[in-house]
């Protein structure tokens, strides 16, 4: 799921296959963290737990590095996750992401990749499972709206859908097939609109492969900002790390297709009393999951 990584300091965790938050020993930290005459930061600057006042990270745990000018990140920032795996790289100019980013799964390996400019998706975009395999592969257009090609792949590396798209809708013809790679499907859309009388269902020549039971994750997991997601409020939109994640008090929070994702009340980046929507792989609501003092209480009805 990734792009080969520059290490920044001298070494590698010798029994991982990721990498891990560095750590600045002698007189390279004489140069770190430093501010100009009008008390802004400059320079290279590695920002610890104490320093970003992030309970979840050790006070001396690195949360991000990256240069300061002027007050203003610059160039590459990485981010961490507490336990000191890479969580993302983000590309900045003046203070905001733009140009290329790529995220991490906790374990190490891609999560999602692409070029982000102006507050969207440009260009190829990939998705990927846990396990290393592309769950998807987008295209978008200059205004952040699907177009062209689009592929989607079950978590075994099958292609299941690989369709044409326009201005974010499907168009022309979406083809579809089984986990075990038999047809199933040839849909018709024009701009986004299904042709029952044209599309073609196909039932399997053979016996479909034992499906793997659905693995239902406890929604505590997801009440933490991603960093994909993004914070539509006012100006903010862009994509959520580094301190940005230290959201407080009532917010809506977008996943990348610019869903909601999480509203309600947030503390630190994680959201304490709210709800999350939980999407399928086509996008398509699946779920509503309310939370109340930091507590699971049940499903809110979704409706059609």
């Amino acid at each position: 799921m990734r792009t080969s990584l520059l290490l920044f300091l001298l070494f590698l965790a010798c029994h991982a296959g990721f990498a891990q938050a560095p750590v600045s020993k002698g007189k390279d930290s004489l140069n770190l963290n430093k501010t100009d005459d009008q008390g802004r930061r400059t320079g290279y600057w590695k920002v610890t737990g104490a320093i970003a006042n992030r309970g979840e990270y050790a006070p001396n745990a690195l949360v991000e590095e990256g240069t300061y000018d002027s007050g203003m990140k610059v160039g590459i920032w990485k981010l961490y996750f507490p336990n000191g795996v890479l969580h993302n790289r983000l590309t900045y100019v003046e203070n905001r992401p733009n140009g290329y980013a790529i995220m991490y799964h906790e374990n190490g390996k891609i999560y999602e990749e692409g070029l982000w400019k102006y507050n969207r998706w440009v260009g190829n975009y990939k998705l990927y499972y846990d396990n290393g395999n592309v769950q998807h592969e987008f295209n978008f257009n200059a205004n952040g709206k699907r177009e062209g090609k689009q592929v989607y792949w079950n978590e075994d590396g099958v292609k299941i859908i690989e369709g044409n798209w326009a201005e974010g809708h499907e168009d022309g013809v979406l083809k579809e097939w089984y986990d075990d790679g038999q047809p199933k499907a040839d849909k018709f859309f024009d701009g986004g609109n299904l042709n029952v009388e044209k599309t073609k269902l196909y039932t399997p020549k053979t016996a479909l492969p034992e499906k793997k039971p659905e693995v239902v994750v406890d929604p505590k997991l997801d009440t933490k900002v991603k960093a994909s997601e993004q914070d539509l409020g006012g100006n903010k939109a862009q994509p959520v790390s580094g301190n940005a994640t230290a959201i407080n008090g009532q917010a809506t929070i977008y996943n990348k297709n610019r869903q909601v994702s999480k509203t309600g009340n947030f503390v630190n980046g994680k959201m304490v009393s709210g709800k999350i929507y939980i999407y399928n792989d086509n996008g398509i609501l699946t779920r509503i999951a309310v939370y109340e003092n930091g507590m699971y209480k049940g499903d809110a009805p979704v409706e059609e």
